[in-house]
């Protein structure tokens, strides 16, 4: 079993009740419990347009295997209406592993830890609430990062 950490987004139609749907969706995905989940964030898209995103993260402990899970978030994404018609288009949802334990990995298909998240304050602020400390390989704490994205327009959204 790992912990795992799954960054989640949505800019278009019902964003709040996708994200809360896709959380449910991974709870249920075999040999996989929902441990916690951040609050919701809005954000401005990056590197794109549209309507700001709702961003949130959710903490997994699971068997699968890191491709195995990517492939069941995508699942979870296509069961959404998620299209990739473009680089960042807005979406109906995404879900982005961004931690699977401590591993490190680069292929095609997939990236650990995600390569953007030391970059992004909707996915440090969101995996501060449930793990400041958590080391990001390569890269430092949650908290140390932070900093890092102080620029990044970003705000709680209330429950």
């Amino acid at each position: 079993m790992h912990l795992a950490y799954i960054g989640l987004g949505a800019n278009l139609g019902d964003a709040r009740a996708a994200l809360e749907a896709a959380l449910q969706a991974m709870a249920a995905l075999p040999g996989t419990r929902l441990l916690r989940r951040s609050s919701l964030y809005r954000s401005a898209p990056i590197e794109s347009s549209g309507p700001d995103y709702l961003n949130a993260v959710a903490e997994l402990r699971t068997g699968l295997a890191p491709l195995e899970l990517l492939h069941a978030l995508q699942g979870i994404e296509r069961d959404h209406g998620r299209e990739r018609p473009y680089r960042n288009a807005p979406r109906t949802l995404d879900l982005d592993l961004l931690l699977h334990g401590d591993l490190t990995l680069d292929t095609p298909e997939l990236t650990l830890p995600h390569p953007r998240l030391h970059l992004r304050a909707f996915v440090l602020l969101p995996l501060a609430e449930l793990a400041p400390q958590l080391q990001i390989p390569g890269q430092g704490t949650v908290s140390d990062l932070l900093p890092r994205v102080h620029d990044q327009p970003i705000e709680k959204v209330k429950p």
